[in-house]
């Protein structure tokens, strides 16, 4: 039976896990949840995952919660250079998905809350919440921008899960107007993604049409 996978198209989490099981060529059966009608709140779900939240992977009796754990049980399950080839490069993809965890995407999610978030909720943002988030995505991309400045990817010569976590926050930067401008090599990055990866760029136009969807529903303008 294909491994099913719960989250809202709107989830820039459940993009990394959709984007990452296309790559691999495992094959999903998607189960829809809409976190704006807080359906990831009933018994049900939360039976599932007890923080309410998105993608969910249940593989028979495997369930999983967390984007990252997802991928990495994906990876493991495929056999796939996506976690690396050797324990050296192993180590050095997990590295920087614990550090897109920990010091980044954690940061980018506070900005959606804030300023996407906030306004569905007819809520202004916080001003001391923004600029604590900002300053500490700008520290984590000065890191980035030039760890990138003659790579092409973040571990290695090839696509890893180190590049899909890293670059999650892309999915909603164009809303949370997060000043990924400042940082060329980053900026390239992310493109070279969207042009070579073709799951890449349909995830984003999924997240793009799911969001702006509900965002106009609701007649808000970012």
């Amino acid at each position: 039976m294909p491994i099913k996978i719960y989250g809202d198209p709107g989830s820039g989490s459940l993009r990394r896990v959709t984007s990452a099981a296309a790559i691999m060529r495992i094959p999903i059966e998607r189960k829809p949840i809409d976190l704006f009608k807080g359906e990831s709140h009933t018994p049900g779900f939360l039976a599932l995952n007890p923080h309410g939240l998105t993608p969910v992977m249940v593989d028979g009796d495997v369930v999983l919660y967390e984007a990252s754990a997802i991928n990495i049980y994906l990876a493991e399950k495929a056999g796939s250079k996506l976690l690396g080839t050797t324990p050296a490069e192993r180590y050095q993809i997990l590295q920087w998905m614990f550090w897109s965890g920990e010091q980044w995407r954690v940061f980018a999610t506070i900005m959606f809350n804030q300023r996407v978030g906030n306004r569905l909720m007819g809520k202004a943002e916080e001003a001391s919440i923004v600029e604590l988030a900002i300053s500490n995505i700008r520290a984590g991309a000065s890191v980035l921008d030039a760890h990138l400045a003659e790579r092409q990817f973040i571990v290695g010569d090839r696509l890893t899960l180190a590049d899909i976590d890293v670059a999650a926050p892309f999915s909603q930067s164009t809303r949370t107007k997060i000043p990924f401008g400042e940082y060329p090599n980053f900026v390239a990055w992310q493109q070279r993604l969207l042009d070579t990866v073709p799951s890449w760029a349909e995830t984003k136009r999924e997240v793009d049409e799911r969001i702006d969807g509900v965002l106009a529903g609701a007649n808000i303008k970012l």
